[in-house]
């Protein structure tokens, strides 16, 4: 008798359909976002809201992260329809890969095709200053694991094509979105590390000579399974630091969060806007 992966595609469907059935979701939303470190106070834009904690969506996992709420929440962003998720679970807390991007194939199971990823970040590029706002081009997948390996699921492809993960598309409605409202952006190589140590100040200069831009703990595998399931991808970095070695200054997560709520409006108007060019 097969069993079914608690992080496959058949248990996505499940928890889709308790999701569904206690949001009273009746249609495919426009877009989901994924809210990543001290970037939660999005949430509170969406409109004729409803939610539900992760403690409750099968397969899902409880966060014990500062700035990470564990909802997901259904309402209208911008004027369209959207599901958000306040935070998610990470690798460095002991999951795994599949089931760090477990919440995506939800996402998709709920009839997302664009999906949305933020996270904070410390810049590398010294072109960055604290709470600059930062689009997603590119990645670079050093956390050394992949959502994907194993069987394949359902409606996956097995060698995904990953020339192009961030869809030109919508970077050049970030971009128009930017103009549009004020809000200053940058544009750069994100690189995701397993964590949860911040990085050295020699690691950090690897990451440069790598083309890395900023460098986070989560993110790829998410943008992995995205790749995947053929979602249309776009996400945007705060950098809420300068890695080691650019600064002389400690890291802390406190800082993260602190550094977080000081671009909360220029980013959930941001966001807003893009979504509301969809």
């Amino acid at each position: 008798m097969s069993v079914i992966d608690e992080h496959g595609a058949a248990a996505a469907q499940a928890a889709a359909a308790t999701v569904r059935a206690r949001l009273n979701i009746m249609r495919a939303p426009k877009a989901a976002i994924i809210l990543g470190s001290g970037l939660g106070d999005l949430a509170a834009r969406i409109e004729n809201a409803s939610s539900i904690s992760y403690a409750e969506i099968p397969g899902f996992h409880a966060t014990n992260v500062a700035g990470h709420r564990g909802e997901l929440i259904h309402g209208t962003l911008g004027g369209r329809e959207v599901l958000a998720l306040a935070g998610r679970f990470h690798m460095y807390e002991g999951h795994g890969a599949r089931t760090a991007a477990y919440p995506v194939r939800v996402l998709h199971a709920l009839g997302a095709r664009v999906l949305f990823l933020s996270n904070a970040a410390g810049g590398i590029s010294r072109a960055f200053a604290p709470g600059d706002l930062m689009i997603i081009e590119d990645h670079l997948n050093l956390m050394f694991r992949n959502p994907l390996f194993g069987a394949v699921e359902s409606g996956d492809d097995r060698f995904p094509d990953m020339s192009n993960p961030w869809s030109p598309r919508l970077i050049a409605l970030l971009n128009e979105s930017a103009k549009q409202t004020g809000v200053p952006l940058q544009t750069g190589v994100y690189s995701g590390l397993l964590g949860p140590n911040y990085e050295t100040p020699a690691e950090v200069r690897m990451l440069a000579t790598l083309g890395a831009d900023a460098v986070g703990m989560s993110t790829v595998p998410e943008a992995i399974v995205a790749g995947a399931l053929k979602m249309e991808l776009a996400g945007i970095s705060l950098i809420t630091n300068a890695a080691a070695g650019i600064s002389d200054a400690p890291l802390s997560h406190a800082d993260v969060v602190e550094a977080g709520a000081r671009a909360a409006g220029r980013f959930a108007t941001l966001v807003t806007e893009f979504i509301s060019r969809l």
